[in-house]
């Protein structure tokens, strides 16, 4: 196996596993985190019904700064977008990132503006 397929591999494992603990409810949704290379978006998911009920991302806006600044300004967004929905508590599905870096970022932005999880 080289170094890339195994890397994958363990990456797909960890969100297996961080995706066995989490479910999303109408009352308590998933709040599902996405970092590309040079994106960065944040969902608000309804497992049961299979809906989003909220989203923000950086895709199609001009937002200058790090990486981690991006994730900062997807969270206030998503927090804001998940407010007027009226969803104040959600459950963090971070996939296969650790918490740490621009997904910490997302997640102190996102409970900075009322959010809990």
């Amino acid at each position: 196996m080289t170094r890339l397929a195994h890397k994958n591999l363990n990456a797909q494992r960890r969100a297996y596993r961080v995706a066995a603990k989490i479910h999303g409810t109408a009352e308590r949704p998933r709040l599902a985190v996405h970092i590309s290379n040079l994106h960065v978006s944040a969902q608000v998911i309804d497992d049961v019904s299979g809906k989003t009920l909220a989203a923000a991302s950086t895709v199609g806006q001009k937002i200058s700064g790090t990486m981690t600044e991006k994730a900062a300004v997807v969270g206030k967004d998503i927090a804001a977008k998940a407010k007027k929905a009226k969803i104040s508590r959600v459950v963090f599905d971070r996939s296969s990132r650790k918490y740490h870096g621009r997904v910490k970022a997302l997640a102190e932005a996102a409970r900075a503006e009322g959010m809990e999880f």
